[in-house]
């Protein structure tokens, strides 16, 4: 039993005993040419820029980073007060109607999100005048923010399509950012998404405005390019690409406002006649009881 015990003893002497350990060699100073091989495998690619020769984008250069494009359209309001009961709301004021719609740098919105072209449109001599407001460079957008203000005025009524929850927010955000007052905030807002809904939901496959407008107004466009791709249209050309898109991105901008306007009195034509049969039409006769 000793004899065991003794060698359990050593046993244990053995586990404990430390291991040898290696010396560790020492630390060498990275010499200038580690130093520089390794900055060049860390430098980031540089941006490429793609080189166009088509650049041209119409309209005047009003500030620098900021151009201007406006038309005319031969489309007057049938009368200068417009009926409201679409938006159940009073009479409306043909001429303090302004007509707006945004094309932004994405969907998700925030602060992260910046409108780069502003569409504007409203009755002005017996026609729509429809004015863009586009940047092309990072530094337009304060001028860009001015100019569309100076359009607006206290009587003006914003009209817009899902305005309220989108393009009004999102320019608020971009004036708080700019450090100016935001405008939009006292203005009456009819936004046609809502009274859209209430006609024509459920009867047709969605009351996106594109199909609306196919739908209600009769209007089908040529060559438009899909509001998707209007961001990398406008980041292509800052990045010295071609205007091409850049180009049907205005257009279909130009579009959408004078779609505004036309959608406004269609559904205020509609919603005047409704009314007006209702009132025609005679209560059945009721009974006597005998």
């Amino acid at each position: 039993m000793s004899l065991t015990l003794a060698r359990l003893q050593q046993l244990k002497r053995q586990a404990g005993a430390a291991a040898p350990t290696k010396q560790a060699e020492p630390a060498r100073t990275p010499s200038i040419d580690d130093l520089r091989r390794h900055l060049r495998r860390r430098a980031p690619e540089p941006v490429s820029r793609i080189a166009s020769n088509d650049r041209h984008v119409p309209g005047v250069e009003i500030a620098p980073g900021l151009r201007l494009v406006e038309a005319r359209l031969p489309f007057a309001p049938p009368q200068t007060w417009i009926d409201g009961r679409f938006d159940r709301r009073d009479a409306l004021d043909a001429q303090n109607l302004m007509f707006f719609d945004t094309e932004t740098t994405g969907l998700a919105g925030g602060s992260g999100t910046r409108a780069f072209m502003i569409g504007a449109a409203d009755w002005f001599e017996g026609a729509l005048r429809v004015r863009q407001l586009l940047i092309t460079a990072m530094s337009g957008e304060a001028a860009m923010l001015d100019v569309f203000r100076q359009w607006l005025h206290p009587d003006t009524t914003l009209v817009s399509y899902n305005g309220k929850c989108y393009d009004a927010p999102l320019l608020a955000t971009r004036f708080r950012l700019n450090r100016m007052g935001t405008p939009l905030a006292e203005l009456s807002h009819v936004d046609l998404l809502y009274p859209t809904r209430r006609r024509y939901r459920g009867r047709w496959e969605n009351c996106r405005l594109a199909t609306i407008e196919r739908r209600a107004l009769n209007v089908v466009r040529e060559d438009d390019l899909p509001g998707s791709e209007a961001p990398a249209a406008w980041l292509s050309y800052l990045r010295g690409g071609s205007a091409l898109n850049l180009r049907r991105v205005l257009a279909h901008n130009d579009r959408d406002v004078a779609t505004l306007a036309e959608l406004l009195l269609h559904l205020s034509e509609l919603t005047a006649a409704d009314m007006d049969a209702a009132q025609e039409t005679p209560l059945p006769a009721v009974e006597a009881w005998a």
